[in-house]
């Protein structure tokens, strides 16, 4: 018999994938539940290693299915969510941004209602330092907990708008929540769309890498591993209702990112390719994470044996971004689960 159920929603993708194998192999007393949409992003074939284990769900669902989702917690009755799953990237909410106002809020509101309904202890909601907005160059200034939402996206105004929801239901139905909001993360795993992950399959197949704009926006850069120790420290000791920035203190230009990886790899700079800059590229963005220190987290990783790190792992594991770029990922599901 498990001592608690902890559902952890989008947990097929990046950040919510590592934090189920995290959860997954520290927690055996705990049965961790994958619930996930395997939409694009979606991939199942990170989990191979802990598919057998005992104390290991997949559940594939919407979760904007209030039925479904309703269904699920009222038999399982799960102590704690932890609620990554989001549509997230930056550029297709641009194209599109209906599609992450029906995930990102209406799903959000959905599990908000669930919770409710069955008293979970804890529900943990995975933000984004974008609902923040953008700083500018000074390197003397932060984001904290204080710090106005200000959202410049369609991404990152459907994040904020999920925040609010959460506190919402926490000041006024008494739900016991707390929001985290990250800096970038990067890992093993990082879906191919992405800066550092793009980038490192690219420049290994001797393809241009593409750059937006001059290449100077920065971004604080948050190792994933780093990451799943904050959120579980916060599951457990996070204070009813606060909000806890997390994040790496690794600010680094695009540009000097895309040359970290280019060097590391022993290719040419010649590869990088300035684009037409992304519609309301945010200048900067970082994190002060005193909060979460003073509740006992500190990152592990420097951007540097991090990044290292990274590569390494792209370079060792090249059949597993190789099939997704390639699509054939997608299939694992059906013939895993023979659905």
């Amino acid at each position: 018999m498990f001592k608690k159920k902890v559902l952890v929603t989008g947990g097929a993708g990046f950040i919510g994938g590592n934090f189920v194998q995290y959860m997954v192999n520290k927690y055996p007393e705990y049965a961790i539940y994958n619930l996930d949409l395997l939409t694009y992003a979606g991939d199942l074939t990170k989990h191979r290693e802990i598919e057998s284990k005992d104390n290991y769900y997949f559940v594939k669902a919407d979760i904007a299915d209030h039925e479904k989702i309703d269904a699920l917690f009222e038999k399982e009755k799960f102590d704690f969510v932890v609620h990554f799953a989001a549509e997230s990237h930056v550029d297709r909410s641009i194209t599109d941004p209906g599609v992450f106002v029906r995930t990102n809020v209406l799903g959000t509101q959905v599990l908000l209602d669930a919770a409710k309904k069955v008293g979970v202890t804890k529900f943990v909601h995975v933000s984004t330092d974008e609902v923040y907005g953008e700083l500018d160059f000074d390197p003397t200034t932060f984001f904290t907990e204080e710090t106005p939402l200000e959202p410049n996206s369609p991404y990152s105004a459907s994040k904020a708008s999920s925040d609010l929801l959460v506190r919402a239901y926490h000041e006024t139905y008494g739900l016991p929540v707390n929001i985290t909001r990250c800096s970038n993360n990067y890992g093993p795993y990082h879906f191919p769309e992405k800066l550092i992950p793009l980038t490192i399959s690219r420049v290994l197949n001797d393809q241009k890498v593409p750059v937006y704009g001059d290449g100077k926006n920065i971004r604080d850069w948050l190792h994933v591993l780093d990451h799943c120790t904050a959120i579980d420290l916060v599951m457990h000791e996070g204070v009813n209702g606060e909000v806890y920035n997390v994040g790496g203190h690794n600010e680094r230009t695009n540009l000097e990112v895309v040359k970290t990886i280019i060097s590391t790899l022993g290719r040419s700079e010649e590869l990088i390719e300035f684009v037409t800059d992304r519609l309301g590229h945010d200048k900067r963005y970082a994190i002060d994470p005193t909060k979460l220190e003073q509740l006992g987290w500190k990152p592990t990783y420097t951007f540097e044996t991090g990044i290292a790190q990274t590569i390494q792992w792209y370079l060792d594991n090249k059949e597993w971004w190789e099939q997704i770029i390639s699509g054939e990922y997608q299939s694992y599901f059906e013939k895993q689960y023979n659905v």
